[in-house]
């Protein structure tokens, strides 16, 4: 069991980061201290560092999938925002709970329960706007300096729920979650006297961003709509609370009103253009509507690097993927279930109560396919690949499903496919990687190897791809390379201690060549600065026995 102060730090840090939102920004930017409190590096690395503890505590929704609809929406947003040169790390979250947070170094979680409750990506976005907008403006690092004030009565609070939970007795664990919840009271109220500065701030230029971007800007107040209404049912089931992203954004009826206002005001813009026309008697100024369609970009001539017979229509640019986008909000659904089976019997309750749309339809099948019902869910999906013939959410379904029904031919057929028509697709890597990984046989993992070796350079930061590497090492025979990505599988998954004693027991093999022990030395050399910070805070992996 990690230690008990690990959690302490893990949870503190997620307290300050739902609230980070709340902190008054008044003063202009110049001259403002927040800069100087944490550099560019240390805010990455709080960031890093926060993320390794929720994976840790298995918070995390690592799906490949999911993983590359969030990036892409968020860096298209991103790139849109005030900042366009700040970095950002998007992450999922396995929680139904309607909620979404910006932390130190460009770090945004989003619940699976807020893309289930928005109707369409758009909503997503408008809240990601916002998320985006507090890193922009610095309301994140510029809690920090508050932070410094009011963190003490805070951490205090959750360490004498540890010492309550480590006294004993019967009720020691209720009482331990009556302060922890105390200790979060606290953080809440720190942050509602100084939550109307900035939450309109972050509305009106993350209602910005939406426009730049290509979606809806009416999409937020429709967001907050649904969440107000969710708030004002509250009978305390699952879908009924209260959603958490109101406990540190709370909406009011004038803060919709006002959202919808500046999104009318963006859309009158852009229907209309500005028309001067000048007569030696007069000149006269007018909005002159945009016709509806396509707008053409201007005369080619104007940039010589572009062919002279393309026109491009900018509301091409950026269009939004519903069917895409409902693949993602059935897979969450099944991926934040508790179990597969659960999902199955909730696509069964909702199948009595009217026809299962498409999206659903694969949200069934590939809860089926999870709880081993392959068959039945290469049913499904053969008559969904019907009508959407070269889908990638549904020909990654249907290539496990026919794994794991036997179909080997197929299944190589249909992945290497898909390898073809998309070489270096995350997705398409690591769930063939994975397939053949469950073959356990060397050949396997041998191909398993040459299917990941491209990603290699940028997959750094990713726990799961370390993984799959690592067990496509492990049965390709090659002992060494499994053991350094399983080592920095555990280190990105908040386990450094782990991960080191993991290395130091791989370089006390005889077969390492030169490069091989280079490797692990350096690494051991980077994460053994970590693990002694960690040890003189008096944070110790249980799991770990002392060397």
């Amino acid at each position: 069991m990690p230690s008990p102060l690990l959690y302490a730090t893990a949870l503190t840090l997620t307290v300050a980061s739902l609230c980070a939102p709340a902190q008054e920004t008044k003063l202009p930017d110049i001259g403002s201290s927040a800069g100087t409190v944490l550099g560019p590096a240390e805010q990455k690395e709080y960031g890093q560092m926060m993320l390794a503890q929720l994976r840790h505590y298995d918070y995390i929704l690592e799906d490949p999938l999911v993983d590359e609809w969030l990036r892409t929406l968020g860096t298209r947003l991103g790139s849109a925002s005030d900042n366009p040169k700040q970095d950002f790390t998007f992450f999922m979250m396995k929680d139904r709970q309607i909620n979404a947070f910006a932390t130190l170094g460009g770090y945004v979680g989003v619940n699976a329960g807020l893309v289930l409750a928005a109707d369409t990506e758009d909503e997503v976005a408008g809240v990601l706007g916002h998320e985006i907008a507090h890193v922009t403006q610095q309301h994140v690092l510029r809690s920090v300096e508050r932070a410094k004030r009011d963190s003490i009565p805070i951490l205090l609070a959750m360490l004498g729920a540890i010492a309550i939970s480590q006294s004993g007795g019967n009720s020691s664990g209720d009482a331990a979650m009556a302060a922890m919840a105390s200790a979060q009271g606290i953080a809440a109220q720190r942050q509602i006297n100084y939550t109307r500065s900035n939450e309109s701030e972050a509305d009106r230029l993350g209602i910005q961003t939406l426009a730049r971007s290509g979606y809806d800007p009416r999409a937020m107040a429709q967001m907050f709509e649904t969440m107000q209404a969710l708030s004002r049912v509250n009978r305390g089931g699952e879908k009924e609370r209260t959603p958490d992203y109101l406990m540190t954004h709370p909406v009011t009826t004038l803060r919709i009103a006002e959202a919808k206002e500046r999104a009318e005001r963006i859309l009158q813009k852009q229907r209309n253009v500005r028309a001067i026309t000048a007569t030696p008697e007069a000149t006269r100024v007018e909005q002159v509507p945009v016709p509806e369609g396509p707008i053409s970009s201007a005369p080619a001539s104007s940039n010589p690097l572009l062919p002279s017979a393309l026109n491009l229509s900018v509301d091409g640019l950026y269009r939004n993927d519903e069917t895409q986008y409902g693949w993602v909000r059935e897979r969450l659904r099944v991926l934040s279930a508790d179990r597969p089976s659960a999902a199955v019997q909730e696509y069964e309750r909702m199948a009595r109560n009217g026809k299962l749309s498409d999206a659903q339809r694969y949200g069934l099948a590939l809860a089926r396919l999870l709880s081993g019902s392959s068959a039945a869910a290469m049913t499904d999906l053969s008559a969904l690949l019907t009508e959407y013939p070269g889908d990638l959410w549904l020909s990654l379904a249907m290539g496990q499903a026919e794994a794991r029904a036997g179909k080997q031919d197929a299944t190589d057929t249909r992945f290497k496919g898909l390898l073809s028509r998309m070489p270096g697709n995350r997705a398409v890597a690591l769930t063939y990687a994975g397939v053949l990984g469950e073959r356990n046989t060397k050949a396997a993992g041998q191909q398993a190897q040459a299917i990941l070796r491209p990603l290699l350079s940028s997959a750094s930061d990713d726990p799961l791809f370390q993984t799959t590497f690592a067990r496509a090492n492990e049965i390709a025979g090659d002992p060494i390379r499994a053991g350094e990505a399983y080592a920095e599988a555990a280190y990105l998954n908040g386990r450094a201690e782990q991960a080191l004693v993991q290395l130091n027991n791989l370089k006390r093999r005889d077969d390492l060549d030169y490069y091989a022990r280079a490797r692990i030395d350096a690494r051991i050399a980077a994460i053994t600065p970590t693990v002694l910070e960690l040890r003189r805070q008096g944070m110790r992996d249980q799991d770990v026995r002392p060397q």
